[in-house]
């Protein structure tokens, strides 16, 4: 049986979109060059895993899992991540009650106001230490109890809880244009979240339709 085969997908914006918050120059490698790697590691070790099963080489199949969980999880979260994104003063980048009810109700709910959930979301975001990513998530499935938590390296959020949204924490997301000024991407990243999609996400769940990602989540 022949693995699938996974493609980098379009941004739904230039590269140059998102400036200034994010520059052009860091979208298109971060996509060009760090997303199509995730994608071409992902495609060589189902192709390896492909030939494992046929020759029935369980060790093989065993030290193929940790390259599929990394490359996989850097292409699902990278994928989800474009989403996540809008160019800064797009309708999308506006979050309020009417912009996104159901999940600007259940934040409210959980934090108290938008803006206690922001300044708890930075928080989690600068405690991570070393490579990761900070996700807004609702735990069990769509239109259920929010929570932020942080993965480690690529590894994704994997059902049933549903990611609403994530943020880049690896140096290739922001250095380039933010140096050693962490503190200085977690706060104007806010700029560029695309609520619209959040929403979606936290009402109907992950789907093909929204994100595009078939097989891939």
């Amino acid at each position: 049986m022949a693995s699938p085969t996974y493609t980098l997908p379009p941004l739904p914006y230039a590269y140059d979109a998102l400036e200034p918050v994010i520059s052009k120059q860091i979208m298109e490698l971060h996509h060009q060059k760090h997303h199509q790697t995730y994608i071409t590691n992902l495609n060589a070790a189902l192709a390896a895993q492909a030939a494992a099963v046929q020759t029935n080489n369980v060790a093989r199949l065993i030290s193929l899992q940790q390259k599929i969980k990394f490359n996989g999880g850097g292409h699902i979260n990278h994928s989800l991540f474009w989403r996540n994104l809008t160019p800064p003063g797009s309708k999308e980048a506006i979050m309020n009650a009417d912009a996104a009810p159901a999940l600007y109700g259940a934040i409210t709910e959980r934090w108290g106001s938008l803006e206690a959930f922001i300044e708890a979301f930075k928080a989690a975001l600068l405690g991570i230490q070393g490579s990761g990513w900070g996700w807004l998530v609702s735990k069990g499935g769509p239109n259920a109890r929010l929570d932020i938590v942080t993965t480690k390296d690529q590894d994704p959020i994997t059902e049933p809880d549903v990611p609403i949204f994530g943020i880049d924490m690896w140096e290739h997301a922001y250095y380039l244009q933010y140096l050693n000024n962490k503190a200085g991407y977690v706060t104007e990243i806010w700029k560029v979240i695309n609520w619209v999609i959040a929403e979606e996400r936290y009402t109907n769940g992950i789907s093909a339709k929204i994100d595009g990602l078939k097989a891939a989540i």
